[in-house]
């Protein structure tokens, strides 16, 4: 499954007001559920669980010896910018690698048209990896942190 086809799974959910959407493909189930309410237009951080559901036994049987199955969740970009760890470059970053979040927790800024825009934290968990370097531009729907939920 590609970015463009996640995409259009967004613009499915904003045309029909859908809260939640999960599909399987090519043994790959994703998830995207907006978690804020009430609202016209989504803004927040998209959340897409990933699971291997295909293969044959011996495949997984393989892959589960060498490393056992996590289950994260990716924090995404809502909008496109320039993504800042810290509210200033001499300020300490909001999150670091092996971190716990907790929801509503500021775990970065990104930039839009002269506008820093917080993206709050929807899940609790453990920071995994930070997947953007600080002040790299990001585009709609990226990954920017892989996160273990608790």
């Amino acid at each position: 499954m590609n970015i463009k086809e996640i995409k259009e799974m967004i613009n499915l959910m904003n045309e029909n007001g859908l809260m939640e959407i999960e599909i399987e493909k090519e043994g790959l189930r994703i998830r995207l559920k907006k978690t804020a309410s009430g609202v016209e237009s989504f803004n927040g951080p998209i959340v897409i669980e990933r699971q291997n559901l295909a293969g044959s036994a011996a495949k997984d049987a393989s892959e589960s010896a060498l490393k056992p199955p996590e289950k994260t969740l990716e924090i995404k970009a809502p909008m496109v910018g320039t993504f800042y760890r810290a509210p200033s470059p001499e300020a300490p970053a909001y999150v670091e690698i092996g971190q716990v979040v907790e929801i509503g927790q500021v775990i970065c800024i990104i930039e839009a048209m002269k506008l820093m825009n917080e993206i709050k934290s929807e899940i609790k968990g453990k920071v995994l990896e930070i997947l953007v370097d600080n002040a790299e531009p990001v585009e709609f729907a990226q990954p920017l942190f892989l996160i273990e939920p608790i």
